[in-house]
């Protein structure tokens, strides 16, 4: 059986036919429509526009970026009322009002690593 897909690969999953933002190690941003993207963040956008570091701007039908390249992504604010984060608070609370205890919201302390710190 595959391991379950994580809540960043859903959200650019759910991304696909919006216009995207992607900075990639060298520097450069591209900026397109997504058609595809896999599990790995591999993913095609057409329509690109991409920046180079001393700002100057190329146009391109097509490109196909490597996920290992990636930098970060930056998506379509309308995208934070898709409906896989209304089933994922749904699964995260309990029968009470707020998260469950334990829950990944606020769970997060300054170190990035959980409540706990390291692990």
């Amino acid at each position: 059986m595959a391991p379950p897909v994580s809540v960043p690969i859903k959200l650019l999953h759910e991304a696909i036919g919006h216009t995207v933002s992607i900075e990639v190690r060298s520097g450069e941003i591209y900026r397109g429509h997504l058609m595809q993207s896999e599990d790995n963040m591999n993913v095609l956008i057409e329509n690109v526009v991409r920046t180079n570091r001393d700002g100057s701007k190329t146009s391109m039908e097509q490109v196909y970026i490597r996920g290992g390249q990636i930098r970060y992504f930056v998506v379509p604010d309308m995208l934070r009322h898709a409906p896989m984060f209304k089933n994922l608070l749904k699964s995260q609370t309990g029968p009470s009002t707020g998260p469950a205890k334990g829950s990944g919201f606020g769970s997060l302390g300054a170190s990035g690593k959980g409540k706990g710190g390291r692990r």
